[in-house]
């Protein structure tokens, strides 16, 4: 397997296309293709699924990690010995999955000292923090912030913190379904951020209510605060995303033993590279936003539980 072709490859995924990919790597498509189709022969097997936008089959999974692995420490060799080419080190891709919520908050910081990275280029995988795991096994990502503390073959598991999730709606709405010092949670709309979103079904479950009351989908972060604060239905939000929001009454916590802990893990390569190291180093420093003082002691407005 040559480098260029499984840079090719590495393009092809990453970018979606072929004509993506051969833009990327100042090529025409027609080479792009013809690499792939020179490592698909060299391996006896179909690497990449035709389709938009371009997949790995299975087999190709397999590749695509060591594809990776490979030319990342190509490029820190020739950082290591000065050879960077015309201009100085390439810029490599590292992709990393990280869930919203903490897209949204914490994980900001870390997108600041990617900034000052001239040798890097971060490309982000959105992924549910029940999912993202899944990045690391089929080798789309050299990390992930998950909640699977059980780390990936080739791959070690370093703890984060804690992501506090607190129950909460809008005045307007948590009046209209007041219920003496409780609310009709059966009846009271609720919010999900996707299909894959169960924190809300979870304190349901708690409180004894089979069937979820009308629920509405709001697939992003901010947009799903948003909808919370205009009454949309009553949600689980994070702690770090409510600002004063509760000390102000914009919104109201519905029930004060109610937060949810999800407890958030940075899975990484086990392969030690100076790239690799330098962002984990990013994730932790960020992750201490995750540790910061509690504010569950709040009472609830109108003093129902």
């Amino acid at each position: 397997m040559h480098l260029d072709q499984l840079r090719a490859l590495l393009a092809v995924l990453d970018h979606g296309t072929f004509e993506a990919a051969a833009r990327a790597l100042h090529l025409t498509p027609s080479a792009v293709s013809q690499r792939i189709k020179a490592l698909e022969r060299d391996t006896g097997r179909v690497l990449v699924e035709r389709t938009t936008p371009c997949r790995a089959t299975a087999v190709g999974e397999t590749i695509v990690r060591a594809a990776r692995q490979m030319v990342l420490l190509e490029e820190d060799v020739r950082v290591a010995l000065g050879d960077g080419g015309e201009g100085g080190a390439a810029a490599v891709h590292l992709p990393v999955a990280v869930n919203a919520d903490s897209l949204a908050t914490w994980f900001v910081p870390v997108l600041a000292a990617a900034a000052t990275w001239d040798d890097t280029l971060l490309h982000l995988e959105v992924e549910d923090e029940e999912y993202s795991a899944d990045h690391l096994r089929r080798g789309g990502v050299v990390g992930a912030v998950t909640a699977d503390p059980v780390p990936v073959a080739g791959c070690r598991t370093e703890p984060l913190g804690a992501m506090r999730y607190l129950p909460v709606a809008s005045p307007g709405l948590a009046e209209r379904f007041a219920r003496g010092r409780g609310y009709a949670w059966d009846q009271m709309p609720v919010l999900r951020f996707n299909a894959k979103d169960d924190l809300q079904l979870g304190v349901l479950r708690d409180l004894g209510v089979a069937q979820p009351p009308p629920t509405s989908q709001v697939p992003s972060s901010e947009g799903f605060v948003a909808a919370v604060r205009a009454g949309l239905g009553w949600a689980m939000v994070p702690e770090t995303q409510l600002g004063d929001d509760l000390e102000t009454g914009e919104l109201v916590l519905l029930r004060q033993r109610a937060h949810r802990d999800v407890p958030l893990h940075w899975q990484v390569w086990t392969l030690q590279t100076p790239r690799i190291a330098r962002l984990t180093t990013a994730v932790h420093e960020a992750a201490r936003a995750l540790r910061a003082v509690r504010r569950t002691d709040l009472p609830a407005v109108g003093a129902r539980h």
